[in-house]
């Protein structure tokens, strides 16, 4: 496959697309075996004190507009999907969950990595087909799609791929490989460094040992290829600082807790993960446009994220959780014992028991699990297919009070660009200090107008087709961060949806 040269977007050919949808008033209408339609989506936010008040900026504030234009062809075995987007807003505004917390624009950031208030993208764009077996819930997918587990700490992004999956009442797997070529935006003219020439191969297999009981084994592997500068070669913000091979081996074990139509008195959730491999990376530098030597880590790290959750009624449920990814390393700081997470994760799920998706680490923390320890509480609410609500409680701890954190939404200062252990910029944390900080958050969701898409779309829309959709989260930082920062931020959206 030739460079991203040839795979970005064409903006001319998705504003044709856009104005094709516009005049046939944007319905989804089905023609034989296709169906076209489109996502409307409103987004307000509020962010204060993302820096926590130690440099300028770090506020958002504003509304977008957010067109999903979407087109679905079948026939037999084979189907073909694509999902172009265009947003028009009056900031810098976050419309997609899938966004990890390093997208957040900030002032380092290159001509090739600039975010701006509007934009064209294209989404997903995919040919599937279910013919190799018998069973319905069988597919090998091409393109640029949406790869997703249920707790969304190994896979949860748009990319391309190749993905088999088999789904059935007893058993469920999925194998595949995917990299990530372009963002497909017309405003992102580059991949992120940690993006390029990196391959990720995937597997997992789950198995209901008993009914409603899962069991299940996952395997991640990362092959990184891009080349590191020389010493003294001049480098930018766009040029890799690491590489490396790393493998994730992972047991999990829930109640089919995931799914909020699950009606058990007690849910649980555990998994447990091991990191292994080899990553090379550039030392530091006095002088940030050069680079210095390079070093190589083995890599020896784990993480496990456990949860326990009580139905008290119908309505009514509350929960407890805690995950735990490993920290520790040598007294220069190297983290070789830090864990980190596949790169492909977005932490969102239905943890709660509720129909929307929750961060795990905090809407406002939006934590990484690497070095890091959380302690939550919750409590959820639902009503038949109308409203829900979720209210939950973080606590966040280093494991190594002397070892940085992944990446998380607080960007208070830059550390130095070049170092390994902080692959985005990020608060210089107070060592020693391991009290990260406490946050709340209240995720609130009415839905309208159930049923309004094609039955043959039900496996691409994991929402109702219409709602309004509060979330957000206050963060109080800790010892961590130091005593010059602010002693509040928060981050919140108002989500309003409508699928036709």
């Amino acid at each position: 496959m030739k460079r991203r040269a040839l795979l970005q977007l064409n903006p001319i050919s998705l504003g044709l697309g856009l104005s094709m949808l516009c005049s046939s008033q944007a319905w989804a209408v089905q023609m034989d075996a296709m169906h076209f339609g489109a996502d409307i989506k409103i987004t307000a936010q509020s962010e204060e004190d993302r820096d926590l008040g130690t440099r300028g900026g770090g506020d958002a504030n504003g509304i977008a507009l957010d067109l999903r234009p979407w087109l679905r062809a079948q026939r037999g075995d084979w189907s073909a999907f694509a999902m172009g987007q265009a947003v028009m807003a009056s900031d810098i505004i976050q419309t997609d969950t899938l966004e990890s917390s390093a997208d957040q624009p900030e002032s380092g950031q290159t001509d090739g990595r600039t975010r701006k208030k509007n934009y064209l993208a294209l989404r997903e764009f995919w040919v599937d087909y279910a013919g190799l077996t018998d069973y319905p819930g069988e597919h090998l997918r091409l393109g640029r799609q949406r790869l997703h587990n249920d707790d969304g700490q190994w896979r949860d992004s748009n990319i391309e791929a190749l993905n088999w999956r088999f789904d059935t009442t007893l058993l469920r797997a999925s194998l595949g490989a995917a990299q990530r070529f372009s963002e497909y935006r017309t405003d992102l003219e580059e991949l992120a460094p940690e993006d390029e020439d990196r391959l990720h191969l995937f597997g997992d297999i789950a198995a209901q040992w008993q009914p409603g009981h899962w069991l299940g084994f996952r395997a991640h592997h990362s092959r990184d290829d891009g080349a590191l500068a020389d010493p003294n070669q001049p480098i930018d913000a766009l040029d890799k600082r690491a590489n490396g091979n790393l493998t994730w081996l992972g047991l999990h074990a829930h109640s089919d807790a995931y799914n909020f139509r699950n009606q058990k008195r007690f849910n649980y959730w555990a998994s447990l993960t091991s990191l292994t491999g080899e990553r090379n990376s550039l030392n530091s530098s006095l002088d940030d446009s050069v680079a210095g030597g390079q070093s190589s880590t083995h890599l020896n790290a784990w993480a496990t994220d456990l949860g326990l959750r009580l139905r008290l009624d119908r309505n009514w449920q509350i929960g407890a959780a805690y995950a735990r990814g490993s920290g520790g390393g040598d007294a220069d700081g190297s983290g070789n014992d830090n864990y980190r997470q596949t790169g492909l994760h977005s932490n969102r799920s239905t943890f709660t028991g509720t129909r929307s998706s929750v961060q795990r680490f905090g809407e406002a923390f939006r934590g990484e699990l690497s070095n890091l320890q959380a302690a939550t509480l919750f409590g959820s609410w639902q009503l038949a297919d109308d409203y829900d609500a979720s209210l939950v409680y973080h606590h966040f701890w280093r494991v190594d009070a002397h070892q940085q954190i992944g990446r998380s939404g607080i960007n208070a200062r830059f550390d130095d660009p070049l170092a390994d252990i902080t692959p985005a910029p990020q608060v210089a944390l107070v060592d020693g200090e391991k009290a990260l900080g406490q946050e709340l958050d209240l995720v609130v969701t009415k839905y309208f107008k159930q049923g309004l898409l094609p039955a043959a779309m039900s496996e691409a829309i994991d929402e109702p087709a219409a709602l309004v959709r509060f979330r957000g989260g206050v963060f109080k930082p800790g010892d961590a961060y130091g005593s010059d920062t602010d002693s509040l931020m928060h981050r919140a959206f108002i989500d309003v949806i409508w699928k036709f």
